[in-house]
């Protein structure tokens, strides 16, 4: 069982860490102050930097060993969102976006797979399975 936990933690840290680094990759460019004047602009840089950060802190957590069931919850349910965000966002089907856009067809990749290996690590850190309940 910790082996299983071991490797799910591994995944769930680095798909934590390639989508953020991924999101900053697209975010960084497309950042500028003038696009706060701007209410049609698009509003993702500014969202997707604090999102990237949010990530990289619940990976540095996990790296370290916390076993809490909200900060599974918080990667898995941060993850969820930028896959669903994104299926909102597109007018396009799935596939057709997703095969105009490899950054993209990476990244929601690598984020259903951190769903699953967070949604692991949840049900693996019950707090009665360590004698704490």
């Amino acid at each position: 069982m910790q082996a299983i936990e071991r490797l799910c933690r591994l995944v769930a840290i680095q798909a934590a860490l390639v989508v953020a680094a991924i999101h900053l990759i697209w975010a960084i460019p497309r950042f500028s102050l003038s696009l706060l004047l701007n209410p049609v602009a698009d509003s993702r840089p500014f969202l997707f930097v604090p999102v990237a950060l949010l990530l990289v802190a619940v990976a540095v957590a996990l790296f370290r060993g916390h076993r809490y069931r909200r900060l599974s919850a918080l990667g898995g349910g941060t993850l969820l969102a930028l896959f669903s965000g994104y299926l909102l966002w597109i007018s396009d089907p799935l596939l057709t976006a997703l095969t105009g856009d490899p950054l993209a067809l990476v990244s929601k990749t690598v984020e259903l797979v951190g769903v699953a290996a967070f949604a692991v690590l949840y049900y693996l850190h019950h707090p009665d399975r360590y004698g704490s309940g």
